[in-house]
């Protein structure tokens, strides 16, 4: 598949790797549409020109996606749906007991598990019956869907229960996913990131955050949300890429 010419969906795309995504799609000749609860996805899109369009959304919501969906059909000419990047998640840290011996907030567990593994599969579902419809391209390829997991559904660290959880479901929908979709000729892909330099890392405390970066083998830095977009276009152009899930992260392995 080519970029070129080519219409996308992007969640999570107001900043950090959804962003950097659009940006980068849109500067190989793809026309994209971002989707964000942020107010702040409608200025990235204005930014990247006539290529982008800009729809706000919940990921959870059914409704909020096909309506995004729709919009990418629309401004594809016809062509229809031919990638999604989904990069909307958040990021949590609670203990199963806290200091004081409390047990951990199980809303604020249900509401990871919900944004970023159902969010996920919502996403899926709805993009793989649009892009079902698409003509197959060259070797019957209608489709690809680039998830995003991270290292922590491998090797969570203490807190990490909830987005741990939601990160390894991400991993385990890839390949069943991948094998379902292919009579469609539709690809599934997942990227998972180390630590990167994301609006997600500013929530977490500045001395933690360096001893994250300190901890990558090479290069010794966070990574950078332009490294994620270009694997993301690499998985959209390279046919053979299917029902694996990527580690980027420099070659970090948590404590």
């Amino acid at each position: 598949m080519q970029v070129k010419d080519t219409t996308f969906l992007i969640t999570g795309a107001a900043s950090g790797l959804g962003a950097a995504t659009a940006e980068r799609l849109v500067a190989g000749g793809g026309r994209v549409v971002l989707c964000d609860l942020s107010e702040a996805v409608e200025a990235h899109a204005e930014r990247l020109g006539d290529g982008a369009r800009a729809v706000r959304g919940d990921v959870t919501s059914g409704d909020d996606i096909q309506a995004a969906i729709d919009a990418a059909v629309a401004l594809s000419g016809g062509r229809g749906l031919a990638g999604v990047i989904h990069c909307a998640g958040v990021v949590s840290v609670a203990k199963l007991v806290d200091r004081d011996g409390n047990p951990a907030d199980l809303d604020a567990y249900a509401r990871t598990i919900q944004i970023n593994l159902v969010g996920t599969f919502n996403v899926m579902r709805l993009a793989a019956a649009a892009m079902a419809k698409n003509s197959p391209g060259e070797d019957g390829e209608r489709g690809v869907i680039v998830n995003t997991a991270s290292v922590a559904a491998f090797d969570g660290q203490v807190g990490q229960c909830a987005y741990g959880a939601s990160k390894a479901g991400v991993v385990g929908m890839s390949l069943p996913a991948a094998r379902e979709l292919s009579r469609h000729g539709i690809r599934v892909m997942a990227i998972a990131p180390g630590v990167f330099e994301t609006p997600m890392m500013s929530e977490i405390p500045d001395e933690a955050a360096q001893a994250l970066a300190a901890a990558v083998p090479f290069p010794k830095r966070l990574g950078r949300p332009a490294e994620f977009a270009r694997l993301a276009e690499q998985i959209v152009t390279n046919p053979m890429l299917n029902g694996e899930v990527i580690r980027l992260d420099g070659g970090i392995r948590m404590q």
